[in-house]
Parts: structure tokens; sequence; C-alpha cells
């Protein structure tokens, strides 16, 4: 059984590769990123170093490979980047997507195509809407999101137009060791680890009133491993905890694991233009038709994301 995997190297893809090497080890894992990773980095059995706008490129790698399994992971996932990039941003996630389905259309027709959506496609959203369904409105505020609905619509032209076997997620953010430094909760745990370390004199954040729910990076693979082999195909499964937490109250999580209550200051420049100031979602679509569930609370998550940053030089 061949799985390939685009953005392979990324936070997400390390995880899922981890996550399949235990679960299924006979399974043949093949990395597509955009550049090559150090060798041994990842146990797969081949790896790609291609940009996935490089059509002929990916569809060589299609044709050769033949996979029964394609998780697309790649893309420009921060949300601060969309703003800063738009036509960049929205190009690049957009028609990487769209090669990809064209050169699965063409060689590996009978793939199952696992395709990462966000939470950021439902947009702002009113307190009496939550938790957020899959039924929910999409109502995208950033470049990145309105990439995002775009995808999940181009991948339902091809699962009606080509009949090809995609199921879509829209994941919430996750969390967990590993994680680059852009996104907020590993941003915090970075920043109190320097503060521990007496190389900070205190933490910067933008906007702390706003919620989210956070789910940790291990339960979002076993998630997608489940997908893979029983999620129905056209149909999109939002991936979450559940619980929503403001930025405030992670700050005091940290404050508990780390025993120390750094001074706070609020940059101007972390505030994005738009902000939707609550995202929680509903999993009980994923809960009650495939089984899953989370395994892992924040707490831990936190804890570990605080000492894997506490642990570098």
């Amino acid at each position: 059984m061949t799985y390939l995997i685009t953005g392979c190297s990324g936070f997400v893809g390390q995880y899922l590769v981890r996550y399949l090497a235990e679960h299924e080890p006979q399974a043949r894992i093949v990395a597509v990123n955009r550049r090559a990773t150090p060798q041994g980095l990842m146990p797969v059995a081949a790896e790609y170093a291609i940009d996935l706008l490089d059509t002929p490129a990916l569809v060589d790698v299609l044709r050769v490979e033949q996979p029964q399994y394609v998780v697309h992971l790649a893309s420009f996932s921060s949300v601060a980047f969309s703003w800063q990039h738009p036509i960049e941003s929205f190009t690049n996630n957009t028609n990487i997507f769209l090669s990809l389905l064209e050169g699965i259309r063409q060689h590996a027709p009978k793939a199952r195509v696992l395709s990462i959506g966000s939470s950021e496609e439902y947009g702002i959203v009113d307190a009496k809407e939550l938790p957020l369904r899959e039924v929910s409105p999409l109502r995208p505020v950033s470049p990145y999101a309105v990439a995002r609905v775009a995808q999940e619509h181009l991948g339902e032209v091809y699962v009606r137009g080509y009949d090809l076997d995609i199921v879509n997620t829209r994941s919430f953010n996750h969390v967990g060791p590993g994680q680059t430094d852009k996104f907020v909760i590993s941003s915090i745990a970075k920043q109190f680890a320097e503060f521990t370390k007496g190389r900070r004199a205190g933490i910067s954040l933008g906007t702390t009133s706003v919620v989210r729910d956070f789910l940790d990076v291990r339960d979002v693979v076993a998630a997608y491993g489940t997908l893979l082999k029983r999620g129905v195909k056209g149909e999109v499964y939002n991936i979450c905890s559940g619980r929503g937490i403001s930025i405030a109250d992670v700050v005091e999580l940290f404050c508990i694991v780390s025993g120390s209550r750094p001074p706070i200051t609020v940059e101007s420049s972390l505030v994005r233009p738009v902000e939707n100031p609550v995202v929680v979602g509903s999993n009980y679509k994923l809960l009650s038709s495939l089984g899953w569930a989370p395994r892992h609370t924040l707490e831990e998550s936190i804890r570990d994301i605080y000492q894997h940053w506490l642990a570098q030089p």
C-alpha cells in the first residue's frame, strides 16, 4: 500500500509518517516536498523534491508511484503570511491542489485523496452559531481562507465531474512539539522558555481575547488515518477538540506549567487586519460516524510544547 504525502516534511507530515509507521508498518510512504530533507530525517521509501506548481514533474511522480492514498498537506499555512503576501498565498494554495488533482485524474484515478482544509473557512461567526458544524455557512475573511474554500470546491468538482475519491477536512488549530513559532501556542511556549532561561524580559502577543479550538497534532493525524480508511467519499469532516479557550487562558496555562509569570506586552504588529473573535468546532460527525475521539488534553499539549522549547539550545 503506497501513501503519497505532499508537504511531508512539515509539522503535521512528520507526525503522520510516524503514525503510519506505527499503525501500518508495511505501508510504503512517498514524500513530496518543495526541498529535499536531510537524509534519514523521515523513514520514507522515496522522496521527491519538486514544486507542486511544476505539473509535469508532479505527473511523473504520480505515474511512477501509483499511490493508493494521497494526503495533501502542502500549503502556505499561515493566515498572517496570506495578509502580507495575498497573491502568492492564494495562487500557490489553490493551484498546487488543482495540479495534484489533474495528475491523479490522469494517472492514479482510483487513489483516495485526503484534502486538508481549515476552520478559517467558516470566517466570522456569531456566538449563537457555535459550535461550528460541517453544515455551517462558509464566510472566509482572509486570502488564506478564501483559497481553502476554493480548494474544497475544486474537490467537489472533481468528485462529481471525474468521480475521484476525495475526502475533505476542515482542520481547526492544531498544536504540538516541533511546530514553528509562527503559530500562536508554539510562539508563546518559545517565549516562556526563553523567559525561564533569562533570555527575554517578557512575552509579546497579539489579541489575547480571541477564543480558539486547539487539538493536539497526535490526535489530528489519528483522525487523518481514520478518514483515509473509513471516511465517506465527497464528505467534509471537522477535525477539532470541541473545546474553546482564549489566548489569555492559554497564557495562564503556560504560567502554571512554567512556574513563572512574565510581563505581557500586546504588539500591534501581531494583530490581524480582520480577526474572528471565537472559533469552536463540533467533532460530532467524526466521533459518531467513525469512532475517532481526542486522546490528548490541551494541558498535556502545552506541557509537551513548553518542554520541547525548553530543551532547545
